[in-house]
Protein backbone atom coordinates (compact mmCIF):
# COMPACT_ATOMS: atom_id res chain seq x y z
CA UNK A 1 0.00 0.00 0.00
CA UNK A 2 1.47 3.56 -1.08
CA UNK A 3 1.43 5.02 2.06
CA UNK A 4 1.45 8.64 0.48
CA UNK A 5 -2.45 7.66 -0.41
CA UNK A 6 -5.00 9.22 1.10
CA UNK A 7 -6.33 8.32 4.37
CA UNK A 8 -9.83 5.84 4.80
CA UNK A 9 -12.76 6.88 4.53
CA UNK A 10 -14.80 7.52 7.46
CA UNK A 11 -16.62 4.67 8.80
CA UNK A 12 -19.01 4.82 11.51
CA UNK A 13 -17.72 8.03 12.00
CA UNK A 14 -13.90 7.17 13.24
CA UNK A 15 -11.64 9.01 10.88
CA UNK A 16 -8.96 11.13 11.09
CA UNK A 17 -6.56 8.17 10.01
CA UNK A 18 -2.96 7.65 10.30
CA UNK A 19 -1.06 4.81 9.41
CA UNK A 20 0.52 2.02 11.14
CA UNK A 21 3.20 -0.33 10.90
CA UNK A 22 0.20 -3.24 10.24
CA UNK A 23 1.06 -2.05 6.94
CA UNK A 24 3.82 -4.24 6.71
CA UNK A 25 2.45 -7.14 8.26
CA UNK A 26 -0.85 -7.21 6.46
CA UNK A 27 -2.02 -7.02 2.92
CA UNK A 28 -5.65 -6.67 1.11
CA UNK A 29 -5.18 -10.05 0.32
CA UNK A 30 -4.94 -11.49 3.49
CA UNK A 31 -8.20 -9.36 4.65
CA UNK A 32 -11.61 -10.64 4.35
CA UNK A 33 -15.21 -9.28 5.06
CA UNK A 34 -18.32 -10.85 6.23
CA UNK A 35 -16.51 -14.42 5.88
CA UNK A 36 -19.10 -17.51 6.67
CA UNK A 37 -17.77 -19.75 9.29
CA UNK A 38 -19.38 -22.48 11.75
CA UNK A 39 -16.49 -22.44 14.04
CA UNK A 40 -13.29 -21.77 15.73
CA UNK A 41 -11.28 -24.58 14.23
CA UNK A 42 -13.30 -23.14 10.77
CA UNK A 43 -11.84 -19.73 11.50
CA UNK A 44 -8.31 -20.91 12.29
CA UNK A 45 -8.23 -22.68 9.02
CA UNK A 46 -9.06 -19.58 7.12
CA UNK A 47 -6.76 -17.55 8.44
CA UNK A 48 -3.79 -19.89 8.34
CA UNK A 49 -5.11 -20.07 4.70
CA UNK A 50 -5.14 -16.85 4.44
CA UNK A 51 -1.40 -16.13 5.49
CA UNK A 52 -0.50 -19.19 3.32
CA UNK A 53 -1.97 -17.80 0.27
CA UNK A 54 0.45 -14.60 0.96
CA UNK A 55 3.33 -16.29 1.71
CA UNK A 56 3.87 -19.72 0.17
CA UNK A 57 6.92 -20.00 1.93
CA UNK A 58 5.01 -20.59 4.85
CA UNK A 59 2.78 -23.84 5.45
CA UNK A 60 -0.92 -23.43 6.01
CA UNK A 61 -1.02 -26.45 8.30
CA UNK A 62 2.31 -25.79 10.28
CA UNK A 63 0.44 -22.32 10.52
CA UNK A 64 -2.25 -23.97 11.77
CA UNK A 65 -0.56 -26.36 14.22
CA UNK A 66 1.30 -23.59 16.02
CA UNK A 67 -1.70 -21.17 16.10
CA UNK A 68 -3.87 -24.47 17.36
CA UNK A 69 -0.83 -24.90 20.00
CA UNK A 70 -1.11 -21.90 21.46
CA UNK A 71 -5.21 -21.66 21.97
CA UNK A 72 -4.31 -25.13 23.92
CA UNK A 73 -2.64 -22.98 26.26
CA UNK A 74 -5.97 -20.63 26.61
CA UNK A 75 -8.33 -18.71 24.36
CA UNK A 76 -6.73 -15.69 22.32
CA UNK A 77 -10.22 -14.27 22.86
CA UNK A 78 -10.18 -10.89 24.33
CA UNK A 79 -13.09 -9.89 24.71
CA UNK A 80 -16.08 -8.40 23.29
CA UNK A 81 -16.50 -10.04 20.15
CA UNK A 82 -12.61 -10.49 19.38
CA UNK A 83 -9.88 -13.03 18.98
CA UNK A 84 -6.21 -12.72 17.93
CA UNK A 85 -5.18 -15.95 17.24
CA UNK A 86 -1.28 -16.33 17.05
CA UNK A 87 1.48 -18.94 16.48
CA UNK A 88 5.64 -18.83 15.93
CA UNK A 89 6.69 -20.45 12.72
CA UNK A 90 10.11 -21.00 10.63
CA UNK A 91 10.24 -17.46 9.02
CA UNK A 92 12.26 -14.59 8.70
CA UNK A 93 9.40 -12.05 9.17
CA UNK A 94 5.40 -11.61 10.59
CA UNK A 95 2.46 -11.95 8.58
CA UNK A 96 -1.08 -11.20 9.19
CA UNK A 97 -4.84 -11.52 8.59
CA UNK A 98 -7.53 -9.78 9.23
CA UNK A 99 -11.11 -11.98 9.35
CA UNK A 100 -15.01 -10.07 9.97
CA UNK A 101 -17.08 -12.81 10.36
CA UNK A 102 -20.68 -12.74 9.24
CA UNK A 103 -21.98 -13.96 12.61
CA UNK A 104 -20.13 -14.75 15.43
CA UNK A 105 -18.72 -18.08 16.67
CA UNK A 106 -18.09 -19.47 20.12
CA UNK A 107 -14.33 -18.78 20.76
CA UNK A 108 -14.17 -20.00 23.88
CA UNK A 109 -14.18 -16.07 25.50
CA UNK A 110 -14.08 -15.41 29.04
CA UNK A 111 -16.82 -12.68 28.47
CA UNK A 112 -18.69 -15.74 26.28
CA UNK A 113 -19.78 -13.48 23.61
CA UNK A 114 -19.08 -14.41 19.94
CA UNK A 115 -16.14 -13.74 18.15
CA UNK A 116 -16.88 -11.87 14.75
CA UNK A 117 -13.63 -10.02 14.61
CA UNK A 118 -10.52 -12.03 14.35
CA UNK A 119 -6.81 -10.77 13.65
CA UNK A 120 -4.36 -14.00 12.90
CA UNK A 121 -0.58 -13.39 13.36
CA UNK A 122 2.55 -15.83 12.73
CA UNK A 123 5.81 -14.31 13.79
CA UNK A 124 9.55 -15.82 13.59
CA UNK A 125 10.19 -18.57 16.28
CA UNK A 126 12.69 -16.26 17.72
CA UNK A 127 10.91 -12.76 17.51
CA UNK A 128 9.78 -12.75 21.45
CA UNK A 129 10.04 -8.97 21.57
CA UNK A 130 8.62 -8.44 17.98
CA UNK A 131 5.37 -10.86 18.57
CA UNK A 132 4.96 -9.34 21.95
CA UNK A 133 4.98 -5.65 20.21
CA UNK A 134 2.64 -6.61 17.53
CA UNK A 135 0.38 -8.48 19.68
CA UNK A 136 0.41 -5.42 22.45
CA UNK A 137 -0.77 -2.84 19.64
CA UNK A 138 -3.47 -5.17 18.09
CA UNK A 139 -4.76 -5.66 21.67
CA UNK A 140 -5.06 -1.60 21.97
CA UNK A 141 -6.17 -0.99 18.60
CA UNK A 142 -9.73 -3.82 19.34
CA UNK A 143 -10.05 -2.81 22.73
CA UNK A 144 -10.98 1.01 21.66
CA UNK A 145 -15.07 0.02 21.18
CA UNK A 146 -15.19 2.49 18.63
CA UNK A 147 -12.76 1.13 16.17
CA UNK A 148 -14.04 -2.28 16.48
CA UNK A 149 -17.53 -1.12 15.69
CA UNK A 150 -16.55 0.97 12.82
CA UNK A 151 -14.47 -2.21 11.57
CA UNK A 152 -17.61 -4.19 12.19
CA UNK A 153 -19.60 -1.52 9.89
CA UNK A 154 -16.94 -2.09 6.72
CA UNK A 155 -18.66 -3.42 3.96
CA UNK A 156 -16.17 -5.02 1.93
CA UNK A 157 -12.48 -6.51 2.51
CA UNK A 158 -10.62 -3.21 1.12
CA UNK A 159 -12.21 -0.67 3.37
CA UNK A 160 -11.53 -3.35 6.22
CA UNK A 161 -8.06 -3.34 5.01
CA UNK A 162 -7.92 0.00 5.65
CA UNK A 163 -9.28 0.67 8.49
CA UNK A 164 -7.08 -1.24 10.37
CA UNK A 165 -3.62 0.13 8.71
CA UNK A 166 -4.91 3.45 9.63
CA UNK A 167 -5.31 3.73 12.98
CA UNK A 168 -7.52 6.81 14.07
CA UNK A 169 -5.21 9.99 15.79
CA UNK A 170 -7.73 10.49 18.03
CA UNK A 171 -9.40 8.12 20.24
CA UNK A 172 -11.73 10.69 22.35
Amino acid sequence: MNLDSPPAPSVCGVDNMSPMLLNEILSPQCTLCQARVTSKKKAIELLCDLIGREDPTLDPQEIYQAMISRERLGSTAIGDGIALPHGRVESDHSVGAIVHLEEGIDFDATDDLPVDLLFGLVVPINSTDEHLEILSRLATMFRDKKFSQALRCAEDDQTLYQMIVYYPNNNS
